[in-house]
């Protein structure tokens, strides 16, 4: 099966491109950047180019986007000629093509403000039944691509799967206080707990949903490390997360004090990966206890990919206040 996979030049569209080359598959990559692993220079948005592209290919990865750090760089009408717009041409070109295999990276950023319950609630527990609650145009706009998705899905018989992945770059956060408090490396270990999934694992669950979209038909999952939290944790961990950790795992504390490291007081949400995991068939590798088990031995948490694929940025430009603005 020959793949086209959009976004090459990015994290995930990089990290996807050495997984399939890497394995001997048939794939080429597509962005509007070149780099090593752009076969095709060229906007999403450009119907002719994208008829081109898609030519012998059977199946499509789509993860070029505006992501939430443009907001502060691009218009509204950016993201939805980008999000918006380009997704209906890959999706209408595919039709036209006869490409039955649809794979489109979504974000949890897409439930917006219901992954922030009011002081006094519990965190918030985030499965794909939860209706999402877009905060800004980036979240409004990706909605809106899945539903061109699942529109295309049902009315074209296109195996469509719809990956909304949790963090997975490598850059510092893009909240500045955050910065300010933890290390990046801390952050990340933090996150793994409940909102942040490694990038191999989720390129392994792009390649298992293009292996699976037909028989599938339409499915959307949350890709996210697999987290210890149960429901019962909820209330605590919105008023003291180090507890509950703690309980789950006793030795972290110390683990974490021989660098320095700090766990977040609050604990706001926690995605939940069970569908992808019953349906896709997706075993993620990365998790806190794998955390734990390299701050032992003295290595980095990280996975080799990740590691290849290394920062990568938002922009061209750097800005003073930080890696990259935000709204």
């Amino acid at each position: 099966m020959s793949i086209l996979v959009t976004g090459s030049a990015g994290h995930l569209g990089e990290a996807i491109l050495r997984t399939l080359k890497a394995q001997g598959r048939q794939a080429r990559g597509l962005d509007i950047k070149a780099s090593a692993f752009t076969d095709h220079v060229g906007s999403i948005t450009d119907r002719d180019f994208i008829r081109s592209c898609l030519k012998d290919i059977q199946a499509v990865i789509h993860t070029a986007t505006l992501h939430k750090p443009h907001i502060a760089t691009h218009t509204n009408q950016d993201f939805i000629d980008t999000n918006v717009s380009g997704t209906l041409v890959l999706l209408e070109e595919a039709i036209a093509t006869g490409i039955r295999t649809f794979v489109y990276t979504s974000t949890t950023s897409t439930f917006g403000a219901a992954m922030n319950p009011a002081p006094g609630e519990p965190a918030a527990w985030i499965t794909e039944d939860v209706t999402p609650i877009p905060k800004n145009i980036y979240g409004v706009t990706k909605i809106a691509a899945e539903n061109l998705c699942e529109m295309f899905a049902r009315k074209y018989e296109l195996g469509v799967v719809i990956l909304r992945t949790s963090r997975f770059f490598p850059e510092a956060d893009d909240n500045a206080a955050i910065r300010g408090k933890y290390s990046a490396a801390n952050v990340q270990a933090n996150e793994l707990l409940y909102r942040r999934v490694e990038m191999e694992d989720v390129v392994d669950a792009h390649i298992l949903a293009v292996e699976k979209a037909r028989a599938i038909g339409f499915g959307r999952y949350i890709i996210s490390a697999t987290t210890p939290f149960t429901r019962d944790d909820l209330t605590l961990l919105h008023t003291n997360a180090p507890e509950v950790v703690k309980r789950l795992f006793p030795d972290y504390e110390q683990l974490f004090a021989d660098k320095q490291w700090t766990m977040f007081p609050h604990i706001d949400r926690v995605y939940v990966n069970s569908r992808a995991l019953d349906e896709l068939g997706w075993r993620p590798q990365y998790d806190f206890t794998y955390v734990l088990k390299c701050l032992s031995e003295g290595i980095d948490f990280r996975s080799p990919l990740s590691l290849g694929v290394g920062s990568k940025g938002y922009h061209d430009t750097v800005f003073e206040q930080g890696p990259y603005p935000v709204e």
